[in-house]
Order: structure tokens, then sequence, then C-alpha cells
């Protein structure tokens, strides 16, 4: 489509929303003109629902971190002090009287009297011991990119709630905006409404009008103006909701900035092909990517799954220092230092029948992320196609609605003239009047609708 379409539709809707700001103003209170970027921004630091998800971010970092910290040695101290009773020598028919035959080293067999032996009784042991993965399997690095997939998935959390935050704003922000419309349409008509019954009190008092008639077209101003009144109050509603979902300060009114509607209007035209729109939403989407992520989490899960049933295996560094030394008949009140270095290797031989069904399943759930992200994929294939003809036909709508609104005007002055004439009855007006009113409302629903459509393509993408 040309510029100048874009420009004939929603330029004459964006500028009316800019003429009535004063009045609305007026009528609600002290106003702020605000753009909807810069309620995106204020969302971005107020919106409660993205400030969980980024906590929820935070802690997915964080245990990223903690799994990467497997392949970090792993280091365990050990500190002990004890209270060593008196060892006691008994034969083997555990008889503590009598002597016992000890052999000790370069003395050869020494008869020594059973009972209570004498033994240091303070003691204190120390033990640190380093361990360094070497191989395990696969386990700590599946571990690592489950996490790092988890990161992510959190991320897309985070764009998912700000997709949701900013599609909700926006449908509240171009609620303000058809209001406003609306109740300058209802102005409009009840300036008009208000100048036929002077004109009608004149012919009155000339004669030619019944008090009726001017009975029927003061009904007609109260009605106008019973709508005038739900207008507001549904204003008030949408804004105060505006307002505390940006904890903005109470009472604050939020008012449409047209330039900007403008501005979003011409820009239109820069994704109008609904192949452009499947493709950013098959790249872009939250929800797409978190099927895609759900996909290769399940392949790692099978990856940590099979590792289970491989061995690992491992360098140990360990010293010892303890005393005294009790572990022979005559104790040695001293500290003790060994210490080793060596490789441990651990397998766990039942896991090759144990881990078999497990691994089954975690092939099984990997297929079914598979079918779950083609099922997702065809979802939103429709659901672009669908927006994307909604958002066309919104066009048709804005251009059937003008021309209905030209209809409404011609036909009202067309009447109007022919009453003041005497060439038509009131019931004339007044249906005329209220076509008048009716098409220039759906005007303005048909072009709050066109840019709604617009803005919803956009989230369904993923793009706002």
């Amino acid at each position: 489509m040309k510029k100048t379409i874009w420009l004939a539709l929603l330029l004459p809707a964006m500028m009316s929303a800019s003429r009535m700001r004063a009045q609305d103003t007026l009528a609600i209170g002290e106003g702020r003109v605000m753009g909807l970027h810069e309620i995106y921004e204020l969302a971005e630091r107020e919106s409660r629902a993205i400030r969980v998800g980024s906590i929820g971010l935070e802690a997915a970092t964080e245990g990223e971190k903690a799994a990467r910290s497997a392949r970090l040695p792993q280091v365990n101290l050990s500190l002990s002090g004890s209270y060593i009773g008196n060892a006691t020598l008994m034969s083997r028919g555990f008889s503590t009287s009598g002597t016992t035959d000890v052999i000790l080293a370069g003395l050869g067999p020494q008869k020594v009297t059973n009972g209570k032996q004498d033994t240091p009784h303070w003691g204190n042991y120390f033990t640190a011991q380093v361990t360094q993965v070497i191989y395990s399997g696969g386990a700590i690095s599946s571990g690592i990119r489950m996490a790092g997939l988890g990161k992510e998935m959190a991320v897309l959390d985070v764009e998912k709630d700000r997709q949701q935050v900013r599609f909700l704003l926006t449908g509240f922000y171009l609620d303000l905006f058809r209001l406003g419309n609306q109740l300058k349409v209802v102005d409009k008509n009840i300036a008009l409404t208000r100048q036929v019954i002077g004109n009608m009190k004149a012919r009155m008092e000339q004669g030619t009008v019944l008090q009726n008639d001017l009975t029927r077209y003061e009904l007609q101003l109260q009605s106008l103006q019973l709508t005038r009144t739900r207008l507001q109050d549904a204003r008030s509603i949408i804004n105060h909701q505006l307002v505390t979902t940006l904890h903005l300060p109470e009472g604050m009114v939020v008012l449409p900035d047209s330039a900007y509607l403008v501005s979003t209007g011409l820009a239109l035209k820069a994704h109008e092909a609904e192949d452009a729109w499947q493709t950013l939403a098959q790249s872009n989407n939250p929800e797409l990517r978190q099927a895609g992520l759900a996909v290769s989490m399940a392949e790692e899960k099978v990856n940590g799954v099979k590792a289970a049933s491989r061995p690992t295996v491992a360098m140990v560094i360990e010293d010892n220092l303890g005393g005294p030394f009790v572990n022979d008949l005559i104790p040695v009140d001293a500290n003790v230092n060994s210490w080793f270095v060596g490789l441990g290797v651990k397998y766990e031989l039942s896991s090759l029948w144990n881990n078999r069904n497990a691994i089954r399943k975690a092939k099984k759930e990997h297929r079914q992320s598979v079918e779950r992200l083609a099922m997702a994929r065809e979802h939103m294939d429709s659901r672009v196609q669908a927006e994307y003809v909604n958002f066309l036909t919104s066009f048709t709508d804005v251009k059937t609605q003008r021309k209905q609104v030209d209809l409404a005007v011609q036909n009202y002055d067309v009447v109007n003239n022919r009453y003041e004439n005497d060439l038509a009855l009131l019931t004339d007006m007044l249906d005329a009047s209220n076509m008048k009113l009716a098409a220039e409302m759906a005007l303005v629903d048909a072009y709050i609708s066109l840019l709604y459509n617009y803005y919803k393509l956009k989230y369904t993408v993923g793009g706002l």
C-alpha cells in the first residue's frame, strides 16, 4: 500500500484526538501526554510481573554458575578432638586376669598382664582431602549445558512476561484513545443538538413547531449527555487501571499521544507481507523459542541419564594428621602424619540394568518435545495468518466506515434542510441524527481496531 493511503486513513482520526485534548483534560483533571514507548519504559521499571521474571532469571544465572563449579576441585577438611579412655587387654576367653603373650618388634614374645592398659587420653585428628574429577561420563558437561538452557528459558520467561504486560498496557492505551475520540464525537453531536433545539424554540414562538417536537429533541439531548457520562466513567476506570499498573501518582490522567500514533500508522507499511510476519514469529515468538529449548533440554536429559551408566574417574590427594597412635598394644603419645596421591574409579555395575528404563523414558520425552515443537509451529502459523487477515480487514472496515460517515452527514444535512422547510418530519430528523452519531462512533471504533489489530499481530510474533 502507498504511504498516502495510510495518511488518508489514519491522519484525520489522530489529529482529531489532538484537537480534543484540551477539553478532555478539563473534563477529567490535569493530564500528561504519554507515548507508548514511554509507557513501555515505565512498565520495564515498575511492572511486578517483569520484576518477578527478572528475579527468576537471576536465580537461573546462579544455577548455571553452580553447575560450572562441578568442574572445580572438591576440598574437604575434617578436624576432631577426643578423650580416649584406657584400653583393656583380655584373653581370648574374655578374661582380664592372667597374662597374654604379645610379640613386640625387636623383642619377640613378651608377657603382658591383662586388664587396663595405660593410654594417652587426649586425641586430635585432622584430614585434608582434595578430589578432582577427571572423567564423569559426560554428567558434568551435560549438567552445565542443562543449566545454561535453563537460563535461556528464564530469559524467555522474562521476555514473555514483558510482551504480555506491554500488550495489556497497549489495550488500555488504545481504549483511552478510543473513548477520547468517542467523547469528541458525542460533544459535537451535543453541540449540534443544542443548536437544533435553539432553532426549534425560535420556530415554536412563531407557531411552526409543536412542544412535542421540542420535547423529543430534548430527550435526544439527555440521551447524548448520558452517553457522555458513561464514556467519561469508562475512561476513568481504564485510566485508573493504567496508572495503577505503572505505579504512577494516584489521580494522574494519561493522555494518548496522537502524534506518536500517527507515526505508528505510517510505520505499518514496513510489514505488509504475511511471509515477513510468519518468519518473524518463527524466530522471535517467546513461546516457540521455549518449545525449541525444551527439545534441547530433553536431549541433554538423555545424555545425563546415559552418563549414569558410565564410570567416574577422579584424582585424590589426602593428608591425615592424628595422635596419639593407639592402634598398637603399646600406644605412642605422638602425632602421626601420612598422605597419599592416587586415582579413584567408581562404576555402578547395577546401572547396566537399572538405568535401562530411565534412558528409554528420557528418549520418549525427547520425541514428545519434538512433536510439541512441531505442533506449536503449526499453531503459530495459524495464529499469525488469522491475525494478519484481521489486520487487512481493518483497512476495509476503516474505508467503509469513513464512507458511511460521509453519507450519514450528507443525509443529515439534506433532512435538516428539508425539515427547516417543513418538507420532513421530526422523526426523519431524529433518525438522521442517530445514523450520523452511530456512523461517527463506528468510524472511531474502526480506527482503534486497525491499530489494535496491528499491535496484536506484533504481540503474536513477539515484536512488541
